[in-house]
């Protein structure tokens, strides 16, 4: 299979605590543990960089659907929380993808949500591997 396209973003420092930035040089982040964590918080960090990568990519593969069905999205916005829970010695992840739209019924949006939540590749990428809990909001 041939790739559409490829990112390349490397981190340094001590992860948590350093630098990331990508090979073109579009996004360089500072990075630090959250607060909540015991960290500085004065940074972004891999939760937030996930969070707004999912958001992102749900949205587009939420418009492309509707394109596709013809149904007439006027308005959408997804958040994506993103959790960090301990799991034994290791550490796991949690997303809540809050999906806000106008111009259809609640019905069409729940089925335009997981559509796109079967075509998204965060979401495929995610599948059997994490919680990810959908709620869709119509406005």
């Amino acid at each position: 299979m041939s790739a559409l396209y490829t990112a390349a973003a490397t981190a340094t420092g001590d992860g948590r605590n350093g630098e990331a930035r990508t090979s073109d040089g579009k996004l360089e982040v500072n990075l630090s543990t959250p607060t909540e964590m015991g960290g500085s918080g004065e940074g972004t960090n891999p939760e937030q960089l996930f969070a707004a990568g999912y958001a992102a990519c749900f949205l587009s593969a939420l418009k492309m659907i509707a394109r596709a069905e013809k149904a007439p999205i006027a308005d959408a916005a997804v958040t994506a929380d993103v959790s960090i829970f301990k799991d034994g010695d290791g550490f796991k992840l949690g997303v809540e993808l809050h999906v806000e739209m106008s111009g259809v019924d609640e019905a069409t949006a729940d089925k335009l949500t997981r559509s796109a939540h079967q075509v998204c590749p965060y979401s495929n990428a995610t599948r059997g591997n994490i919680d990810v809990n959908l709620d869709v909001t119509v406005a």
